[in-house]
């Protein structure tokens, strides 16, 4: 279902209804934004496509041209353009005029036709070529805040991370940053400018001092003065004892 349809006059406003559905289309998807040259199947009959696709809509976005409102077109009963926005009212859907770029003005009730005056009336949006990008983006918000069906289909809402989930952020590195993939098992340990012993397993750690575990070991440290002695687990042998 095309919940907006895109009104517009070829030869005036034609490019930014084109900007406007290709925008839309991206972030909703392309069944919920209607413009006619791209919605209507070859073969259809357009009459009836064209009045069938603005009663299925939620909001009709006008693309007002800095010509439009003295364009002779909208004075004729059988203009499209003309026929859509008042198939709109008729039906009660919200209609939102576009002004393509900085120059062209707001509508006055008396450049229009009496059926269309009302629309001079209605708060419009404005798409400036000179900040495209923020403008596509504001009305794009402004949909998704009045339709929740678009709202709910949202390709610009980043995803919420799943439970269980870590996300990471790295801003202002100096130096190296790594971003690694799903880390299992043992994570090792880099210890870099280290000064002095660092233990990262498991047993003693001895620093700047003496140590023997075990029978038969010896230490000597600093200058010895005196016997050595060495025992290698057996009883002692003194001094006169037998060979």
């Amino acid at each position: 279902m095309h919940e907006v349809f895109i009104n517009y006059r070829t030869g005036d406003g034609e490019k930014v209804a084109a900007l406007l559905e290709r925008d839309l289309s991206h972030r909703f998807g392309d069944e919920h934004v209607f413009r006619a040259s791209k919605s209507i199947p070859p073969g259809s009959a357009y009459p009836r496509e064209l009045i069938s696709a603005v009663h299925r809509s939620y909001v009709v976005l006008v693309v007002v041209g800095e010509n439009w409102s003295r364009r002779p077109e909208l004075h004729d009963e059988d203009d499209w353009v003309r026929r859509e926005i008042l198939e709109a009212f008729t039906c009660g859907i919200e209609v939102i005029p576009v002004l393509d770029g900085r120059k062209t003005e707001r509508l006055n009730p008396a450049d229009l036709p009496e059926a269309l005056k009302r629309l001079a009336n209605v708060q419009s949006e404005r798409l400036d070529f000179q900040d495209l990008q923020s403008g596509l983006i504001r009305i794009g918000n402004m949909l998704a805040t009045k339709l929740p069906q678009l709202k709910a289909v949202d390709r610009s809402v980043q995803q919420e991370p799943r439970g269980g989930s870590v996300s990471n952020s790295v801003d202002e590195v100096q130096g190296t940053a790594i971003q690694s993939r799903d880390i299992t098992g043992d994570v090792g340990t880099v210890i870099k400018g280290n000064q002095g012993p660092v233990h990262t397993g498991k047993g003693d750690l001895y620093h700047h001092s003496p140590h023997v575990s075990g029978t038969g070991g010896t230490y000597i440290a600093g200058d010895n003065q005196g016997g050595v002695r060495h025992d290698f687990g057996g009883a002692r042998r003194h001094e006169g004892d037998d060979s």
